[in-house]
């Protein structure tokens, strides 16, 4: 409840957070611009639009073409570098891992000159496994393996990793170490997920986590979770449907939002 008075305070250069965070803060940045006259959700909306083609490019290290350049430049100065000053006025980067990060949220705060760069680890591997990083971001997945590590996905989509990073095992417990560690030295993390040909890993949901509903098909509920969340009307949401016939979700709201309507 303190984060935006407390990034004020301490004017932080970076800010490692849980997606849970960013999806609050960029909550009450659209709640606020909604309560704006019109032409001033005109001007935010537009810049917006200009910031994401903008970051089409610098998120592969790439020039952004003069004219967009410049409309940039005009767009930073009316609108990104006031949301910028609420984090501080001086955030060079932002990390988000824990969880995955809605790919609509990281393209809107690097949009707005917030770059959040995600990753994707555990406490086993030390903690991580991969991450994006300056000029190597892939928006909707947790970025490029770290060096040394090596990253497969196995025949049922499950994420394995190999290198330095990686435990020797659970201490005095050998039998949960043979269920995530064989021996070739390659780590079962309980993830589901993809590679894509650049190497940029995606991942879709835990292996533990998946519905398998009463007509077999097999859901992923994070994405709908993560999506229903990002209403200022929601505070959390959980899918159920296990071995049943259709999908449900719970929803606990956001009651001060709901008693302000």
């Amino acid at each position: 409840d303190t984060i935006a008075a407390n990034m004020q305070e301490i004017h932080p250069t970076a800010f490692v957070a849980v997606p849970r965070v960013f999806e609050k803060i960029y909550t009450r940045i659209i709640q606020n611009m909604e309560q704006e006259k019109p032409l001033k959700r005109k001007i935010f909306y537009w810049a917006l639009e200009i910031g994401k083609q903008a970051a089409t490019y610098t998120t592969q290290n790439k020039t952004i073409p003069p004219l967009l350049a410049a409309k940039h430049k005009l767009a930073d100065k009316l609108v990104f570098s006031k949301i910028q000053a609420r984090t501080g006025g001086k955030l060079k980067f932002a990390v988000s891992g824990g969880a995955p990060l809605m790919r609509e949220l990281a393209e809107f705060f690097f949009a707005v000159g917030i770059n959040i760069y995600e990753g994707y680890g555990l406490t086993e591997t030390s903690p991580v496994i991969c991450v994006n990083r300056p000029g190597a971001t892939r928006f909707g997945s947790v970025g490029q393996q770290i060096e040394d590590v090596e990253v497969k996905i196995a025949e049922d989509g499950e994420i394995l990793a190999r290198g330095p990073n990686i435990m020797q095992g659970y201490f005095n417990n050998p039998t949960a170490t043979a269920e995530v560690l064989n021996a070739d030295g390659w780590f079962h993390t309980g993830d589901i997920g993809e590679l894509d040909q650049d190497g940029y890993l995606r991942i879709t949901d835990r292996k533990k986590e998946i519905i398998v509903m009463s007509n077999g098909k097999n859901v992923a509920p994070q994405p709908v979770e993560n999506r229903l969340k990002t209403s200022a009307l929601i505070e959390q949401a959980v899918m159920v449907g296990n071995n049943q016939k259709y999908m449900a979700a719970l929803i606990h709201p956001n009651f001060e939002k709901l008693e302000e309507k």
